[in-house]
């Protein structure tokens, strides 16, 4: 069982929807290479922020806050409970904490730092963030292209960390927050990742990402799945390496997602190996404040 099957038994027996926030799942042109749920899972119970806007479109953190509450105030006028499902850490801290004040950035800049990862690639954003911000290159996500964009764009606007901005106090939201984390142990979540890789490749994930070839440069592609597959058809990898590299991307990308997580306060961790029944979990949870 993975975070979708665990969300439909929870909206489930609570009667309730389920809330996406996951940053590639809401791409309408994004399938099986975002591992969107089945047709058949979204009847089971009522989805919001799943395949729901474009790649053309620029969704960010901070657009998601303000998306995300307003569409809560409308579910709770007849939910007592909603179920916010996925694996995207900026999207769920911004739901549940409220993000940064961050100055605002000029596009020459981020024009500037745009090209230059394209022209050099990652290897260039490390040596320019540890040159600029040697604050980010310690502590923040140094295999995420588009957060050391960020940071890079900021410190350079700015003349500061992007860390110094983070604030301290949460923001006040007018319901109660209960964060379950799930657990696997590490040689059965790879084991499941291989897994599912190989079925995407069988469901037709080559043929997805090369219908999307004339879009590639836009930021929702540059992801894993898609950027693997598109050096393979640029020749610059074989297929055989590229859904290698597509597994061995995912396990980073879970293993950095797992860190971030833990991380966080107040949450709680169920291990899914054990845990038999999650519904009976989350009502006690409940049941105790």
């Amino acid at each position: 069982m993975g975070k979708t099957a665990c969300a439909i038994e929870l909206a489930s027996y609570f009667n309730t929807v389920i809330l996406s926030a996951d940053s590639r799942q809401c791409f309408q042109e994004l399938n099986i290479g975002v591992a969107r749920p089945t047709v058949a899972e979204l009847q089971m119970v009522p989805h919001f922020f799943i395949a729901s806007h474009s790649i053309h479109e620029e969704l960010n953190a901070a657009w998601y806050e303000t998306y995300s509450l307003n569409l809560l105030h409308q579910l709770f006028e007849t939910k007592d409970i909603v179920v916010v499902c996925g694996g995207t850490g900026l999207y769920i801290k911004a739901l549940t904490e409220g993000l940064d004040t961050i100055p605002e950035v000029g596009t020459t800049i981020r024009q500037k730092i745009v090209s230059g990862y394209k022209e050099n690639g990652i290897g260039w954003l490390k040596q320019e963030l540890l040159l600029k911000d040697p604050l980010f290159a310690s502590q923040g996500e140094m295999q995420n292209p588009q957060r050391m964009m960020r940071a890079l764009e900021v410190v350079e606007a700015t003349g500061q960390s992007i860390i110094s901005f983070h604030k301290k106090d949460q923001a006040a939201r007018p319901f109660n927050i209960i964060k379950l984390g799930l657990e696997l142990s590490r040689d059965i979540l790879y084991e499941r990742i291989n897994a599912r890789v190989d079925a995407m490749m069988e469901a037709g994930l080559e043929e997805e990402v090369r219908q999307l070839l004339p879009y590639r440069k836009l930021n929702a592609l540059h992801t894993v799945g898609y950027r693997e597959m598109f050096d393979y058809f640029d020749g610059e990898t074989s297929k055989e390496r590229a859904i290698e590299l597509i597994k061995q991307n995912t396990r980073h990308y879970a293993k950095r997602q797992m860190t971030w997580f833990k991380k966080q306060e107040n949450m709680h961790w169920v291990d899914l190996e054990l845990t038999k029944n999650l519904s009976t979990v989350v009502a006690l949870l409940f049941q105790g404040g």
